[in-house]
């Protein structure tokens, strides 16, 4: 039996206990997902060496997932423009049954090998990095897309919980989340979706560190596209430059809100 589909045997009477014994369970039972990532490190470091080098040739990330998985998958693609100011296109999250499939679950879309190699052959290239993300790893519309992607000169990770799964067997680089039994038997949007949270978190981010797109710990290219964004983006040219709010302001709007370009200027 898959690893996630095992009962767990400290939530069995988790229907007779008081609230604060289940949240207190739970919460436990979350840093097995922390420890499970950090086991994976190696896996997750050569998976971010790829899509690094894959980006500094015009390569792309494309996410591809069902239920959680892919919602978690466009969650990551989407944060990446405002965060790193890169453009829409450089990372991209495909969930089965498409957009829809959000906010409405529809659970029977990953059992389509076609729909996975549909909804990717077309958008891919060589070079590019595919993420497939499945915590039981055996989702046929997955499986699709990562066997197309290959086809096509990609380079293939897998995102699981099992290690045993086709998943884990046929992606070029495997990362295994041991995150074992769930608290809710089989219910992998908890354990294993929080730890398929944290590998998408380093994966886009490390990623983005490694081709320029941080300056230290600061976020270079974020873009002031509302309130507390603007404020921020003054607040790193303050850090970088060593000038007061209304200075760097000032350099800001002579740069065109560009914290490169305000960080640059030597008219301070």
């Amino acid at each position: 039996m898959l690893k996630t589909e095992q009962r767990n045997p400290k939530s069995t009477h988790i229907d007779k206990m008081s609230t604060a014994e289940m949240v207190e369970l739970m919460a436990k039972e979350n840093y097995v997902a922390v420890k499970a990532v950090e086991d994976a490190s190696e896996s997750i470091a050569l998976a971010v060496d790829a899509i690094a080098e894959s980006m500094k040739n015009r390569g792309r990330l494309f996410y591809v997932g069902a239920g959680t998985s892919g919602r978690l998958g466009v969650l990551d693609a989407s944060e990446c423009p405002p965060t790193f100011g890169v453009p829409y296109d450089l990372v991209n999250g495909i969930i089965a049954g498409g957009y829809d499939c959000l906010v409405k679950a529809s659970e029977g879309g990953e059992d389509s090998y076609e729909n996975g190699v549909l909804d990717i052959k077309d958008r891919l290239r060589a070079g590019d990095v595919v993420v497939g993300i499945s915590a039981a790893g055996g989702a046929k519309y997955v499986l699709g897309a990562l066997d197309t992607a290959k086809e096509m000169g990609c380079v293939t990770v897998g995102v699981t919980s099992n290690n045993d799964s086709p998943l884990a067997k046929s992606a070029d680089i495997t990362i295994f989340t041991d995150t074992g039994a769930e608290i809710i038997t089989g219910s992998t949007r908890l354990k294993a979706g929080t730890a398929q949270k944290l590998v998408l978190n380093i994966l886009s981010t490390a990623a983005m560190v490694k081709t320029g797109k941080v300056y230290e710990n600061l976020m270079i290219n974020l873009k002031p596209t509302n309130e507390k964004l603007r404020a921020r983006v003054i607040s790193i040219v303050c850090e970088i430059k060593g000038v007061d709010r209304e200075r760097a302001a000032e350099l800001l709007e002579a740069s065109g809100w560009d914290i490169r370009s305000a960080v640059e200027r030597s008219d301070i």
